[in-house]
């Protein structure tokens, strides 16, 4: 006879994991999950295994909002090799091609500063993006090239750090759907050297506070110690957690009167005195300002709900 299956928890919250290099974003995500003892979770904005840095987790409930972090700016910091172009724009990938690295200062500022705000970018093969179902990293490890249409982006900030020999190391703050990769690959080509990353960094996904991250490291230690301790570990590692609310922290707010938010929870638009003429709002209730969901204004001003938390029983 089999044993029964070992139930989670319903745990609601974003973790804000410090990826650690070499391991890939859902193996993060899976190793938090078990940590947690979640039942569900998912990660937003992957990063690739080269990558480190920021990778917010949600957990339980805050999985329905995660899509408004995919909506935010982030930071990063790169190195990149000039002088080697590779399959994959990154040290993963195989060097295709291999050239001098000779070109000015002026040369180089004159380059950087044209991929500073508003421009088009064609997003790389080896992405996450899909076509026909299926990502484009599937098609280009066939040898298969798919045809990408430029997508628009934003480059807030980018900052020379430093050029040594055949690295040179920037930080860089876009808008949504930037690939750095693809950045540093058209960089190389624009120096007439060719150039890949070889390492990469997110600092920083929104406004989420950097001193926030966490480590695998950390959250295994903190389970390590609660087995000694004979105590629970959601103890140690809920207080970790941002407000599951927080991926659409930069949204208006509307705070509803419990009478008024029952009929909301139950999928009913609501008129509120004082809400925004338009647009998404996170809606919460009551005094304490609970979290319940997120709306849209209706054409004829009424909250409307979009997406909403459930409510567990325990």
């Amino acid at each position: 006879m089999s044993r029964p299956r070992r139930r989670g928890r319903d745990i609601h919250g974003v973790l804000l994991l410090d990826k650690p290099g070499g391991l890939s974003s859902n193996d993060a995500l899976q190793k938090v999950k078990r940590l947690y003892r979640a039942n569900r979770a998912g990660h937003t904005g992957a990063l690739d295994p080269l990558a480190t840095g920021m990778l917010p987790i949600c957990l339980g409930e805050a999985t329905k909002f995660s899509r408004y972090l995919l909506d935010t700016d982030k930071r990063y910091r790169v190195i990149a090799r000039l002088g080697q172009r590779t399959d994959t724009s990154d040290a993963d990938g195989q060097v295709v091609e291999e050239r001098p690295v000779n070109f000015s200062a002026a040369e180089l500022a004159q380059a950087l500063e044209s991929f500073r705000g508003e421009t088009q970018q064609v997003p790389s093969m080896y992405s996450a993006l899909k076509h026909q179902g299926r990502p484009l990293y599937e098609y280009a490890r066939q040898g298969i090239e798919v045809p990408r249409e430029p997508r628009p982006i934003v480059v807030y900030e980018l900052l020379f750090i430093r050029h040594e020999g055949d690295e040179l190391e920037l930080e860089i703050h876009c808008s949504k759907g930037t690939y750095i990769r693809t950045i540093i690959d058209d960089l190389g080509e624009k120096l007439g050297c060719g150039a890949h990353v070889i390492f990469l960094r997110r600092l920083a996904v929104g406004r989420y506070p950097t001193e926030r991250m966490v480590t695998l490291e950390q959250l295994n230690a903190l389970v390590a110690r609660a087995e000694a301790e004979e105590s629970d570990s959601a103890a140690l590692l809920d207080p970790l957690l941002m407000p599951m609310d927080s991926p659409a922290a930069d949204f208006p707010v509307v705070n509803l009167l419990s009478e008024v938010a029952f009929w909301f929870k139950n999928g009913q638009p609501v008129r509120v005195n004082g809400a925004p003429a338009e647009g998404l709002v996170r809606v919460t209730e009551g005094e304490e300002h609970k979290f319940i969901g997120m709306a849209e204004i209706a054409d004829d001003g009424r909250v409307a709900p979009r997406r909403l938390v459930v409510e567990h029983q325990e």
